[in-house]
């Protein structure tokens, strides 16, 4: 599966906000929009354009794009299943992209990062409901639990991870167990559970054109 792996904190300096790609730096002062919230390039500093119309629907897909770490055609293929199902298509969206066991492994606190939280997935970290998923795009449904396996419990990533996000609290769709290296999903989230800075509408509109 392609990824990007070019530098992320002209991502966010692109999107002109913090889009948390680089876990517990993007907390400290070293964050690049801490030090210079600019447009990435030679003539950043002199782009200073508005957006309207195509641009507006074009950025707010790039930016949702980057948060969550898919390319084009796989955000595509989640915008298509979207549509298929009955309900407000920008919401269903945005519950997919949730839905996807990296980003649920980085909403419980075992990673600090989404693109830290896939690498962990990918090499069989974690489990969903007992068996071994190293799929970041796997989907979970309402009552999975998922778990840092066994074996990966003495992880130093897994412990550095958990240590650096204690206290900045898991959204309410999720839960920890008893047992700290486990969580549940305890339903799945709406729109008002989904705390991100976008308005799915207009990739909505970009992608109905």
């Amino acid at each position: 599966m392609a990824r990007y792996i070019g530098p992320v904190c002209r991502l966010c300096r692109r999107e002109g906000m913090k889009l948390f790609l680089k876990g517990e730096r993007c907390y400290a002062e070293k964050c690049a929009i801490e030090k210079r919230n600019v447009v990435p390039g030679q003539h950043g500093k002199a782009r200073k354009a508005k957006l309207a119309g195509y641009g507006l629907q074009l950025r707010e897909k790039q930016r949702v794009k980057r948060i969550y770490g898919v390319l084009e055609n796989q955000f595509r293929r989640y915008f298509e299943a979207a549509d298929r199902e009955r309900g407000i298509t920008g919401e269903l969206l945005l519950r997919k992209l949730e839905c996807r066991l990296d980003n649920v492994v980085y909403r419980l606190g075992f990673a600090t990062s989404r693109a830290q939280a896939r690498q962990l997935v990918r090499h069989g970290h974690f489990a969903v409901n007992g068996k071994k998923v190293d799929i970041p795009s796997y989907a979970v449904r309402e009552g999975d639990l998922v778990a840092v396996r066994d074996k990966s419990r003495e992880s130093p990533a897994v412990l550095h991870a958990m240590e650096e996000v204690k206290g900045r609290g898991i959204p309410e769709w999720l839960s920890l167990q008893a047992d700290p290296f486990t969580g549940r999903v305890v339903s799945l989230p709406t729109r008002a559970q989904i705390n991100l800075p976008v308005q799915e509408q207009l990739i909505v509109e970009l992608y109905s054109k």
